[in-house]
């Protein structure tokens, strides 16, 4: 499991403080690796371009549910245009590179989607799951009582970063996806 430097769940608001916009800690991974997890920023654009032309189209499909090598600019703009209240983007940083974003955007009162992409050098070292335990603080903070996810069956390490984030959930498998809701009260 990784470890923080930092503890952000316990007293889940204390830690990640009011304003998710300026959330930021260190964070160890399993391989010893420190990163830091912290808010996506405008300024982010490239660093985000950059994480997409790491990912394997493997691991683009997985995380789009297709193959995708662009995005237009209205999708590029809904990516970075970030309240954090109702859309929070976190991005891990390693060596002054973004190497891996979580976000969660809200669909209805109490409830967000939340979904990750990693680059492909940084995956099986323990990102996403702290990437899922910092937006669990924010998301808890402001009121989100459920996180949802929609998964390709196949996708096999994101499905163990949801069980093994010791959160209440249940699936519902639908042709190749599979629904996860976490609950996180």
């Amino acid at each position: 499991m990784a470890r923080h430097t930092r503890t952000l769940l316990g007293a889940a608001g204390a830690e990640a403080g009011a304003d998710a916009s300026r959330h930021a800690a260190r964070a160890t991974l399993r391989d010893g690796s420190t990163i830091t997890i912290r808010a996506q920023r405008p300024t982010d654009r490239q660093g985000m371009r950059n994480v997409l032309v790491d990912m394997s189209p493997e691991s683009i499909r997985r995380r789009f549910f297709a193959p995708r090598r662009s995005f237009s600019e209205e999708e590029v703009q809904r990516f970075l245009d970030i309240d954090f209240v109702h859309h929070v983007a976190l991005v891990a940083v390693a060596d002054d590179a973004i190497v891996g974003a979580g976000r969660y955007i809200v669909t209805e009162p109490g409830e967000a989607e939340v979904a990750f992409g990693v680059s492909d050098q940084w995956q099986g070292r323990g990102m996403g799951g702290l990437l899922l335990q910092h937006l669990v603080a924010i998301a808890r903070q402001h009121g989100v009582r459920k996180l949802v996810a929609e998964v390709l069956h196949e996708n096999v390490p994101m499905l163990a970063v949801f069980r093994a984030s010791g959160l209440p959930s249940e699936t519902r498998h639908e042709g190749g996806v599979v629904h996860v809701t976490m609950s996180l009260q």
